[in-house]
């Protein structure tokens, strides 16, 4: 057994002893309860590695040796999301288009049809795993060789979601031939060495722990095979460790460290597709590359992994940017432990408030106070750079953010994307806002301010 209680390598408040005892506790009593022969796990805040921990032996057996977090393990279909930023690096760079057909800049495959966003985002139709032998426990062949297998579609291209690691090789395969060099070189390149991710490599490096699988009614191990996966390696092929991984939370929890921007982060962020389990209320869905989850208001980006031998889970509060990692050597048997050990984290050691300071732009405060589309009622305020209209999340509530003297856009729910223009007197006094063509005024249906339709001549009566 290896731990690091307590250990604090950020600016954040250090961990309590008596938090750090709790995690132990969980991450311990899930190596037991899943018979996982080692399990090993951190808590990211504020991008630093609040606490990690690791239990059990690489091989499983008692006299083994100990995990710890700078062991590695296969991360599984986590490796996706390095993917997916490679892609979205390659659209904020001008080369592509993420409703570009697949076909335009890899031809000579069935998948042509599926744009780069549904392929993202497993809404391409695309068929989830290969035509040949069970392909996470034997050696690939390269994408030529996968085409003529051949692979296709199961679905029309954006009629629902269809998980599909065959789609991620394909995305695998187009960031190769847009730089012209293998995924992998790309990846290290532009992502892994720019975040000090050293210990992240396609194939096992320095001390890393054996695959294996428990059976199921005996207290006994089989090592599962390790190999390349050629051209399916980007649907699943990355090795890591929680040191790594934990570096990785932090980059889905905010601190990006400059290799892609916070807008492009939030826009892999939106659902696309929905993970619809018949009799079960929507809680998950795909966005670009991570895997979505709203639960009870709260809403989380990550990724789960497993490949023969391994399991892996990476989940970060979008809000917060706290975040977990967990890495297990075993086929089966880890259990929801991550947004366990997550929510216990967060429910000893809550974020302290930000202290509020004056921070308003008193050059708007002509806008702030009651407005009125039609009889409803609505408020504005400043908070901050944003007006903010009724309440974001409630109705059309929304954020507005200023794109010129008098321009603003909407940042939420119905308003996202909109324009919102204040129209103002000879003297300079807002009369009106022009949201999206409709009309705020001071008081309702103002006949001063120029409502669409006209009021009235009668008035209100």
């Amino acid at each position: 057994m290896s731990s690091d209680l307590g250990t604090d390598t950020g600016t954040h408040t250090p961990l309590d002893p008596g938090t750090a005892r709790h995690l132990h506790h969980l991450l311990a009593t899930e190596q037991v309860r899943g018979r996982l022969p080692s399990v090993a796990a951190g808590i990211v805040r504020r991008g630093a590695l609040a606490w990690s921990d690791a239990i059990g032996t690489l091989d499983g057996r008692a006299d083994g040796v100990a995990a710890d977090t700078n062991t590695q393990y296969r991360m599984g279909s986590i490796t996706k999301t390095f993917v997916a930023v490679a892609v979205l690096r390659l659209r904020d760079a001008g080369r592509l288009d993420l409703s570009d057909r697949f076909e335009d800049h890899v031809p000579g495959s069935r998948l042509g049809g599926a744009t780069i966003a549904q392929l993202l985002s497993h809404g391409g139709g695309v068929q989830a795993e290969t035509n040949g032998p069970w392909w996470e426990r034997t050696p690939g062949g390269d994408w030529d060789a996968l085409v003529a297998s051949p692979v296709g579609q199961r679905f029309r291209a954006g009629r629902r979601f269809h998980y599909t690691n065959v789609g991620f090789a394909a995305l695998g395969e187009l960031v190769a031939r847009a730089y012209g060099t293998d995924w992998f070189d790309v990846v290290r390149r532009d992502l892994l060495a720019p975040l000090g991710m050293t210990r992240t490599t396609t194939r096992p490096d320095g001390k890393a722990a054996q695959g294996l699988a428990v059976h199921p009614f005996a207290d006994v191990l089989l090592a599962e095979p390790e190999h390349d996966a050629g051209a399916m390696a980007p649907a699943g092929q990355l090795w890591t460790t929680v040191g790594d991984l934990a570096r990785w939370a932090a980059f889905a929890g905010g601190d990006t460290g400059g290799v892609l921007s916070g807008d492009t982060l939030a826009e892999m962020y939106e659902p696309h597709t929905l993970v619809d389990d018949p009799g079960q209320p929507w809680t998950a869905a795909h966005g670009l590359g991570w895997q979505l989850w709203n639960v009870d208001g709260t809403r989380c980006a990550g990724h789960g992994g497993s490949m023969p031998g391994f399991l892996a889970g990476l989940r970060v509060d979008v809000e917060s940017g706290d975040g977990v990692v967990v890495l297990t050597n075993s086929t089966t048997g880890l259990g929801p432990v991550a947004p366990e050990l997550l929510k216990a984290f967060v429910e000893r050691e809550p974020l302290p408030p930000e202290p509020w300071h004056a921070s308003g732009d008193p050059t708007v405060l002509d806008l702030v106070g009651t407005w009125h589309w039609g009889p409803s009622v609505s408020t504005a305020r400043v908070v901050g750079e944003h007006l903010v209209l009724g309440e974001p999340g409630r109705a059309r509530g929304s954020r507005f953010a200023r794109v010129g003297a008098d321009e603003w856009v909407g940042l939420d729910g119905y308003h996202t994307g909109e324009p919102l223009r204040v129209l103002r007197a000879a003297d300079g006094i807002p009369t009106h806002l022009d949201l999206a063509s409709f009309r705020f005024t001071r008081t309702p249906y103002d006949p001063a301010a120029d409502v669409p339709g006209g009021v009235d001549d009668g008035g209100w009566r």
